[in-house]
């Protein structure tokens, strides 16, 4: 294998650093030729020579794309699953091939914050806290998940991973995909219903938990609208560690604040950071992260592989997996 010449291009968080930008740098820099962007130095030179890029979290600018394509980067290694915040248009124009992250890769570590709303909504979890602190035992009181309904609205990995993690809590599953599930999975899985897109209504009105597991596209924007919101049960739990957009939030939060519905656990939002003093966040039945459902160091470390892997790939002239292809119009 020949070793090629990369350039990382890290989080303009700086914190992101450790353990995301670390864990990069370690699995890449034992094959090639590895540099890291200096955003305080000027960016055209540190593109010279560069054939490949690996960019964390899909953050490359115009500007920095207008260089590499400039200097004859190849190829542009993307560390994210959505490509919702990525150019791909830009990229795909300017002669670069694309990659980005499969979704089994963050697959678990969505699948367990999903669990945790369920889990802290079942045992109204805030209100716990606060009796806590006022000194006020035995109450409230939880739910078990027993026998209640986990409807999943997209059957892909992270959809299925938290299936394997509620089936044991005797959570029923309903599901929904657009596309054929391997029998394999089914059979593992068992879920007691899989439909389609026309069967979405159906899940939304039966569900008493119901996460979202779908990828952000012109299709899905707001597959949970007014509409759908007021099919919920009034006792049920909206989940969404995928994409805020996917949610009409206004119609969300207005339900809630009406009691139309249970409760959420939210980890997305369509504006981010959003305003953390909305009512809606202080109810003690809304449960929210700062987009960091699908943030282990599992999935760091699985990321950081996978592109070492697809490096690799690249200088050995295989497939590229991951890849993202133009459409054709």
């Amino acid at each position: 294998m020949r070793k090629i010449n990369v350039l990382f291009l890290p989080h303009p968080v700086p914190a992101l650093a450790t353990p995301w930008s670390n864990d990069v740098v370690q699995a890449i820099d034992i094959h090639h030729q590895l540099s890291i962007f200096d955003r305080e130095q000027p960016a055209a030179p540190q593109f010279a020579g560069i054939e490949a890029i690996v960019d964390l979290g899909g953050n490359i600018t115009p500007e920095l794309l207008t260089s590499a394509a400039e200097a004859g980067v190849k190829f542009l290694q993307a560390q994210t699953t959505g490509l919702d915040h990525v150019n791909v248009d830009g990229i795909l124009n300017a002669g670069l091939l694309l990659a980005h992250c499969p979704g089994q890769l963050s697959s678990v570590a969505l699948a367990q914050s999903a669990m945790l709303f369920i889990l802290m909504h079942a045992h109204r979890y805030a209100e716990a806290r606060q009796n806590f602190t006022d000194g006020q035992l035995y109450s409230p009181v939880g739910s078990e998940l027993e026998d209640l309904t986990l409807g999943l609205i997209g059957f892909g990995a992270s959809g299925q991973e938290l299936a394997r993690r509620a089936k044991p809590f005797g959570l029923r599953i309903l599901a929904i995909d657009v596309r054929p599930i391997e029998e394999d999975i089914l059979a593992q899985i068992q879920p007691e219903f899989l439909g389609g897109p026309d069967d979405v209504d159906r899940v939304v009105s039966e569900s008493d938990y119901l996460s979202l597991h779908l990828h952000l596209t012109p299709e899905t924007h707001h597959t949970i609208d007014a509409r759908r919101i007021d099919l919920m049960k009034n006792t049920a739990c909206l989940i969404n560690v995928a994409r805020g957009e996917l949610v009409d939030e206004a119609a969300l939060y207005q339900a809630l604040l009406d009691k139309h519905i249970g409760g959420a656990g939210l980890d997305v939002f369509a504006q981010e950071p959003p305003d953390p003093n909305l009512p809606v966040y202080q109810l003690p039945n809304v449960f929210v992260m700062p987009h960091t459902a699908g943030s282990t160091d599992g999935t760091s470390r699985k990321r950081a592989q996978f592109a070492a892997d697809n490096l690799n790939r690249y200088a050995c002239g295989e497939t590229l997996l991951g890849q993202v292809i133009a459409e054709l119009t």
